[in-house]
C-alpha cells in the first residue's frame, strides 16, 4: 500500500487517500477501509464518502477532536490489507443501443475509427468494476472501459438525459439513474430501475460491484421496461 496521507479538508472533514493512481490495491484498500469504519462506528463520524483513491470523513468537531479522529483512522488502517472482502456482486444491466437510445453512438464510433457494432461488441465485452458512486444518487462510476472506444464529452451538454441512458466520456462509462443535465456521449439505454426512491435501500449499485453491460433489442428492452413498470 502507498503512503498513507491524511488531510483536513474543512473543520469538519478530513481525507484519507490511499493512492494517487486508479488501481485495484487502492480501490481494495478503500472497500476495507470503509468496512472497518461499518465494524467500529466512532462517535462523532457522521458519514463517509470514498472515491477513485481516496475517503473522505465528515465528523462532529464538538464531540471528535481531529487528533482523536487521526488517532481512530490509524487504527483503522491498520490490518486492512489482509482484511477478508466478500466476493464482489455482479450485476447484468440489459442495454439497447439502437439509435433511439442512443444517439451518440455513431460519434463514437467515427471518433475511433470503428463500427457502431464493434463500439457494442467492445463495450459489452469487460466485467466493469464501481470504483465509487456519484454524482447523483446511484450514478456508478466504472473502471475497466476499453480505451479503443474512448470519446471527449459533448461540447454543449445536454439539458436532459434520460434516465436509464449509458454514457461514455474520456475513458470512462456511466449509467445515469435519473434523468439530468449532462455532457457524457450516449451510446445506449437501460430499461432496468437504479434507483427506487420509495424503497429502504433506493440505490440498486454500490461501489465494489462488478457490471456487466448485454445488449438486448427494442422488443426485449420495452418487455424488460413494462416488467420493471409492474414491480
Amino acid at each position: 500500500m502507498e503512503p498513507l496521507q491524511m488531510n483536513m479538508v474543512s473543520d469538519t472533514a478530513v481525507q484519507v487517500t490511499f493512492g494517487t493512481v486508479i488501481s485495484m490495491e487502492t480501490h481494495k484498500n478503500i472497500r476495507a477501509f470503509c468496512r472497518e469504519l461499518e465494524k467500529y462506528p466512532q462517535k462523532g463520524i457522521r458519514e463517509w464518502v470514498p472515491s477513485y483513491t481516496a475517503v473522505t470523513i465528515f465528523y462532529d468537531p464538538f464531540l471528535l477532536s481531529p487528533v482523536t479522529l487521526k488517532t481512530c483512522i490509524m487504527k483503522m488502517c491498520d490490518g486492512i490489507e489482509n482484511h477478508n472482502l466478500p466476493d464482489e456482486m455482479q450485476v447484468t444491466i440489459p442495454v439497447c443501443y439502437e439509435k433511439a437510445y442512443g444517439p451518440d453512438l455513431n460519434h463514437v464510433a467515427a471518433h475511433n475509427q470503428l463500427t457502431p457494432e464493434e463500439v457494442i461488441e467492445l463495450h459489452t465485452e469487460p466485467q466493469y468494476l464501481i470504483h465509487m458512486m456519484g454524482f447523483i444518487p446511484g450514478f456508478p462510476y466504472l473502471g475497466g472501459m476499453n480505451e479503443k472506444i474512448a470519446a471527449p464529452r459533448l461540447d454543449a451538454p445536454r439539458m436532459k438525459v434520460p434516465a436509464g441512458s449509458v454514457g461514455i466520456a474520456g475513458t470512462q462509462t456511466g449509467v445515469y439513474p435519473l434523468e439530468s443535465p449532462g455532457g457524457w456521449n450516449i451510446i445506449g439505454r437501460t430499461p432496468k430501475k437504479l434507483f427506487l426512491p420509495r424503497e429502504t435501500n433506493p440505490v440498486l449499485l454500490e461501489a465494489g460491484m462488478r457490471i456487466k453491460f448485454m445488449p438486448v433489442t427494442v422488443d426485449e428492452f420495452i418487455e424488460i421496461e413494462e416488467k420493471e413498470a409492474a414491480q
